[in-house]
């Protein structure tokens, strides 16, 4: 420990450019983490956060909820199906809305059960009892979907007033409105008035008590090859464009990942090459290889134990803005991983640095020659 402090102590400015680089590092990946968790519930948190455990798809909606139509006799198959409980209309349309003077993309959701649609928790305000009354996502509060808001649908002047909220129910990265099934009609037959049948886009499903939801899906899907059944999660997980965000992102985290153990093993490798001589000098007088790695270890976690603070104290004011449409936050879970992710990758590239302290002969003090001479 006295050999790993004194010598930082001596090379200050070093030791700190390498602490900053890492930090810089760690905060570009923990800001890309939330960025992309963000980015994902915007797109689907709708979904995700919703009661209803099974949504049913046409197989041509190709599981985005706007895309298909559920048909009367596909319904019927569904309300047949063994192991199928409550079933319900599940519905999204996006409107231009006027929300605090300005006009905006709005998606409106409309479910026919609280069990079998609605968001499954409220932040604050309460639930809708009226057609014209929705529940909106907390973050959009700002932009004239908070509780009390009267949002205008637009061409047909249909009002909606905001009497809930509830956390991550953003659907297609726009400001988004639960609504009574009735309420949802209405609306969109305030677009078009011509309108007689509004089919629902897809199911809600609850299955009965003691059937596993992973059991009703099957039956489902079994009862027909144009339905298309999902869990919840999965519904979030595979709808349209989630697998290629997660691709993408994937992509970015494991360069990172690489970058910081790179540039850390390589840094320890070019300082033992540099101070072959004086490591050389230390075997000579008596110092054990082992404390000498002990001492470059020591050296390697607080550098890295550093630079995770530097990193994660950028990363927590701007885990607090917004981007847009796109609410980032502080994610607890991606720091205690990335900080033990990179402690493991950093102490694994020490090695080679260890390995050519370990392969120092004290003998070589007696000619001037040095590690790796």
């Amino acid at each position: 420990m006295f050999l790993a402090l004194k010598e930082m102590r001596r090379a200050k400015v070093r030791f700190g450019l390498l602490m900053g680089a890492i930090g810089l590092l760690v905060f570009l990946v923990l800001f890309q983490q939330s960025l992309q968790n963000g980015l994902l519930t915007s797109f689907v948190g709708g979904l995700r956060n919703q009661s209803a455990p099974i949504i049913v798809y046409s197989v041509d909606g190709r599981r985005n909820l706007q895309g298909g139509v559920i048909l009367p006799e596909l319904e019927q198959k569904v309300r047949a199906t063994e192991g199928v409980g409550k079933v319900g209309h599940l519905s999204l349309s996006t409107f231009t809305a006027t929300a605090a003077g300005k006009d905006v993309d709005a998606a409106v959701v409309g479910y026919e059960d609280r069990d079998l649609g609605a968001p499954r928790s409220l932040v604050s305000g309460r639930y809708p009892t009226a057609p014209n009354e929705a529940v909106a996502n907390e973050s959009d509060a700002s932009r004239g979907f908070g509780v009390g808001d009267v949002v205008t649908l637009q061409p047909g002047g249909d009002r909606i007033t905001v009497v809930g909220a509830a956390r991550d129910v953003q659907i297609n990265v726009t400001p988004t409105l639960f609504t009574p099934y009735a309420g949802y009609e209405a609306a969109v037959r305030s677009r078009f008035p011509n309108a007689t049948t509004i089919l629902p886009n897809a199911l809600a499903v609850e299955p009965v008590s003691g059937t596993s939801d992973a059991t009703v899906v099957s039956r489902i899907n079994d009862a027909s090859d144009e339905l298309d059944a999902l869990t919840r999660a999965d519904a979030a997980n595979k709808a349209p464009g989630v697998a290629n965000v997660r691709q993408s992102f994937t992509v970015i985290f494991l360069l990172y990942g690489l970058v910081v153990p790179f540039v850390t093993g390589l840094f320890f490798l070019i300082i033992t090459f540099q101070k072959s001589a004086s490591l050389t000098l230390l075997r000579a007088i008596g110092a054990s290889g082992w404390t000498l790695v002990k001492s470059l270890l020591v050296q390697v976690v607080i550098v890295i134990a550093m630079g995770l603070l530097i990193g994660i104290g950028l990363y927590w004011p701007v885990s607090q803005q917004r981007l847009g449409t796109i609410q980032l936050r502080f994610e607890t879970t991606a720091v205690l991983f990335w900080s033990g992710l990179l402690l493991v990758f950093g102490l694994i590239s020490s090695l080679f640095s260890a390995r050519r302290v370990l392969a120092i002969d004290p003998l070589d003090a007696t000619t001037g020659a040095g590690v790796g001479r």
